[in-house]
């Protein structure tokens, strides 16, 4: 390479570092979103929140700590999400690779039949000469990013590689809250099958009663047909409880990724979970919640996009050189057969049917709907997280109420079926209403418990707990 194309590279190279001052990209920083007022109700200043707390500790039944660790092995959603991150980090490394130089090799034999005819050789003869050309050479090729183009490829690369991470965590709460709210469903529908089945034992006895009263002419042959209908309107009911157990167990293997059957189970009793109820502050949700910062990623990548719209507006440079070897004989091949050039170049579109201000408008566009897609996803975080508090709240206040009633009913029961056996002050209607009412209070309290307990589960996924 001679001194003169040297210098012209060399001077090149210069003016491409003075020109990276001139970037006509802008800095991320994260948008105004508004956080205020996001827990209804809340005006806690306390920063504490049960998001930070381990899954493990916020659960203290062993057998639902088993089914969570095996959906967190297994389930095909969160593996799918993990690929989904291998494919980002392949893109970024990729965006990496840009900002240096390409080279590319090449190995050639080229033969060639050119005619003679018309040149000094006696008349009639025809002469045609074989040529055979033996070369390799490798060339090269590299752009300054004087606009910041590839840095802004790289950082929309990069906001997207952590998307996608933000993406495979949000997944993974919600996998943990999907599995312990369907094994808690499972334990009170066990539980309501219980206090059916328990109900239909006694009213089975309330028959036989019946009977046995009308022999003694203290009820009538509708007292026993009414009680034979309360009856079967319990043993009705069984079937459809367990339904709902087998599809929840069905439900619950899914996301275990196995095969439909059973779900070893505790009990409802058993169930201990915490009740403090530390919310921390609102904008504690931009850093805990996975799909937040999934949403704030996203706006990430589209601002970047936007940067690299506005870089199509200005001219690359580019430096391309290629050298090698060049012979027509094999054996004079390393012998004064060296080739080179080198080319240092600017290239601004003059014309282009408007392709950049589309590209550019596009862009804008884009990352506007991204924005309100992040402030619409921090907005749905806050009603979540309310929500789950008001029922929490909401379920134990039904709880002692609740309580009151079922001791109530239990003792109204008693009484009408005494007052029936010994007196003539009631009729069996009074004795039916008040077994019906205690069936429907005592499946109402264990439905009541298991809004407590999907309530904190729910609240501790509406924060971003889960995936620490």
């Amino acid at each position: 390479m001679n001194k003169n194309c040297l210098k012209y590279i060399l001077l090149f190279a210069s003016l491409s570092g003075v020109l990276l001052s001139c970037r006509v990209t802008k800095s991320y920083k994260r948008p105004e979103v508004n956080t205020e007022g996001l827990y209804r109700g809340s005006q806690s200043t306390d920063t504490t929140t049960m998001a930070s707390m381990p899954w493990q500790n916020l659960f203290a039944d062993t057998v639902l700590r088993s089914l969570i660790q095996e959906g967190l092995n297994n389930n095909l959603d969160l593996k799918t999400a993990v690929q989904k991150i291998l494919e980002a980090q392949a893109t970024l490394r990729q965006s990496k690779a840009a900002f240096l130089p390409s080279l590319s090799g090449n190995v050639s034999v080229t033969r060639s039949k050119q005619s003679q005819a018309g040149l000094n050789f006696p008349e009639g003869i025809d002469i045609n000469t074989l040529t055979t050309t033996y070369q390799a050479n490798l060339s090269t090729s590299w752009e300054a990013d004087i606009w910041g183009k590839l840095s802004s490829t790289k950082r929309a690369a990069l906001a997207s590689f952590l998307q996608s991470d933000a993406a495979k965590r949000a997944v993974q709460t919600q996998l943990i809250a999907d599995i312990a709210n369907n094994y808690f469903s499972l334990l009170a529908l066990d539980k309501q099958l219980e206090i059916t089945q328990q109900t239909l034992k006694n009213r089975i006895q309330d028959v036989e009663t019946m009977k046995e009263l009308k022999k003694g002419a203290v009820v009538n042959g509708a007292a026993v047909v009414q009680s034979e209908a309360n009856r079967y309107a319990a043993e009705v009911s069984i079937p459809d409880i367990k339904r709902s157990i087998r599809e929840t167990e069905n439900a619950l293997d899914i996301l275990l990724s196995r095969g439909p059957g059973p779900i070893t189970r505790s009990t409802l009793a058993d169930q201990k979970v915490t009740t403090e109820l530390q919310t921390g502050i609102p904008t504690q949700l931009l850093t805990n919640r996975p799909d937040v910062q999934q949403s704030e990623y996203a706006f990430r990548a589209a601002f970047e996009n936007t940067n690299l719209a506005r870089t199509y507006f200005y001219p690359s440079f580019t430096i391309t050189a290629s050298g090698g070897l060049s012979s027509l004989t094999l054996k004079d091949f390393f012998d004064k057969s060296i080739f080179y050039n080198a080319v240092a170049g600017i290239a601004q579109p003059i014309f282009n049917q408007g392709i950049n201000k589309a590209r550019l408008r596009t862009a804008q566009a884009q990352q506007q709907e991204a924005l309100n897609s992040f402030q619409k996803t921090l907005l749905v975080a806050g009603q979540e997280v309310s929500n789950a508090l008001y029922a929490h709240e909401t379920a134990v206040e039904k709880q002692d109420s609740r309580s009151k009633q079922i001791i109530a009913l239990q003792k109204s029961v008693d009484y009408t079926q005494e007052l029936l056996r010994y007196s003539s002050a009631t009729n069996y209607t009074d004795v039916l209403t008040s077994e019906q009412n205690l069936l429907a209070a005592q499946l109402s309290g264990v439905s009541d418990r298991l809004q407590e307990l999907q309530a904190i589960v729910n609240l501790y996924r509406a924060l971003g707990g889960g995936w620490r």
